[in-house]
């Protein structure tokens, strides 16, 4: 028998980090979390930061802790973090400032002087991206505005997992499925969009070499590996984009399945071969990002589990502790069906007191305003799971696919009753697992990279024989029919 293989995923979301190792034994895949850290934004007088050296110091850390607990060398590592935000650096390789947190207010109202520049169906034409005023583009574009002067001094950009990759191996590149999701990307040419740079007076001479996921970049440089004590271990281009990695760990088996990344972002999409750049995708605002063996992501970005978070963080901040599984018993108990938000109203988008921002959402839209706790927490997660039928709905008009099942992976698979409101809101199956999807996708690309598997298709093969799955069908839909019904008629949503 061949001895064990190890890698390394270094997984970087928008709340936490940490370090994962995987372990795989010819037939099975195993995790075990070595290091976590808080990957708190800092607020400054000047903006909204990310603190970048402090991460990269945690993963060298977590590098170190992993490769503790493997007991030799490991096999690979790679990184992958949230999309759109980066880094720029000087022409001797210096970072020339921390990078911006996506919800900086610095975008607010670019995207305006962006159509003015280029119309909305030329930018999606060439990009096929979702318009978020947080993608890289408004970000650069608001720098271009504003004169900025660390623009001016840049001869690169890297986004974050790339900026990562380039401390650990002193390789600039950029990896295409973390690239896609900066509106700068064609995704049919895999290359920058120059015309769209062009247009929006952002210097071309900023953007790298571009790879794809499963790339062998190279080795830890020589102080970091003598530094860490874990050799000359490969570094791997993975799917740096995080939900590239979670969707390559979606078990995927024929048509008519869709996957949902959930987590702060619920990621809502189908794997595809191709890009669905046309009308209706651009109508509806979805999205085609890069994937892993050249797949695309036809995606829509739903605010996910945001507002319960920034409720909790709210109510946490006041002196009043209470769990997740707390917040999920209220929202259980309170009358249903009684209020309903767009969960993806740009009032949600910025950090602060979201049971207010709920309560004026509710008495601008002429509903009830809720009082109690449960009835607020409820209203969030109603709403969240009933624009996950909104956004199956519009897949299946844009594909011209029927959609039966729903994969559901990451943290959000633990919330079992929200897994159930999913399958009673949507129609469809639901099917939940791995909740450690974006560690998972990261390794098997990894064992791609290294020629541990052969194709996408034999990993998810191992992923289905390595975690447990539970199905949820759907219940009451009567009920949950009607009530989407009013959902709709409140919002403004419709198909």
């Amino acid at each position: 028998m061949n001895a064990a293989r190890h890698y390394i995923a270094l997984d970087l979301g928008a709340g936490s980090g940490r370090a994962m190792l995987g372990t795989y034994d010819g037939k099975s895949l195993t995790l075990q979390e070595a290091h976590r850290f808080p990957n708190d934004p800092v607020a400054l007088p000047d903006g909204f930061y990310w603190d970048v050296l402090r991460i990269f110091g945690e993963l060298k850390l977590g590098l170190m802790k992993t490769a503790e607990i493997s007991g030799g060398k490991p096999d690979g590592l790679a990184i992958d973090t949230w999309g759109v935000d980066y880094a720029l650096l000087d022409k001797s390789g210096r970072m020339l400032a921390n990078p911006h947190n996506y919800r900086d207010p610095r975008t607010d109202g670019v995207m305006d002087t962006a159509f003015n520049r280029m119309s909305r169906e030329e930018i999606f034409g060439s990009t096929g991206i979702q318009f978020m005023q947080i993608n890289t583009l408004y970000q650069l574009l608001s720098q271009v505005i504003q004169e900025d002067a660390s623009l001016a001094a840049a001869e690169r950009l890297l986004m974050i997992p790339d900026l990562l990759n380039y401390w650990l191996t002193g390789i600039q590149v950029s990896e295409s499925s973390i690239a896609s999701t900066s509106q700068c990307y064609n995704p049919i040419a895999n290359d920058w969009a120059d015309d769209v740079l062009v247009a929006m007076n952002i210097p071309r001479k900023l953007f790298p070499e571009i790879v794809n996921p499963g790339t062998v970049l190279g080795s830890l440089r020589g102080e970091i590996s003598e530094d860490l004590g874990i050799g000359n271990t490969p570094v791997i281009a993975a799917g740096s984009h995080d939900t590239a990695s979670a969707v390559a760990a979606v078990p995927l088996t024929g048509e008519g399945e869709a996957y949902l990344s959930s987590g702060t972002w619920s990621l809502l999409g189908m794997e595809i071969d191709s890009p669905a750049i046309n009308e209706d995708s651009l109508r509806y605002n979805f999205t085609n990002e890069v994937g892993v063996e050249k797949t695309i992501r036809l995606l829509k970005n739903i605010s996910g589990l945001w507002i319960i978070q920034e409720m909790r963080r709210v109510w946490t901040a006041a002196g009043e502790t209470i769990s997740y599984d707390g917040m999920a018993d209220m929202a259980e108990m309170a009358e249903p069906f009684k209020h309903f938000i767009d969960n993806d109203d740009p009032s949600f988008m910025p950090p602060g007191d979201m049971p207010s921002r709920i309560a004026r959402y509710c008495e601008r839209t002429n509903q009830a305003v809720p009082e109690e706790r449960g009835a607020i927490i409820r209203a969030a997660f109603e709403s969240l799971v009933f624009k996950y039928r909104l956004v199956t709905d519009l897949l299946e008009r844009i594909t011209g696919r029927s959609i039966h099942t729903i994969h559901i992976v990451g943290g959000g698979t633990r919330n079992t009753f929200l897994n159930q409101w999913a399958a009673s809101a949507t129609g469809r199956t639901i099917k939940t697992g791995p909740s450690e999807a974006t560690a998972t996708g990261n390794i098997i690309t990894q064992m791609l990279a290294t020629g541990e598997i052969s194709s996408l298709a034999e990993g998810r093969d191992i992923i289905r024989a390595s975690f447990p799955s539970e199905t949820f069908e759907p219940r009451d839909t009567g009920e949950w029919d009607e009530a989407y019904e009013r959902y709709l008629r409140i919002t403004g949503l419709h198909i």
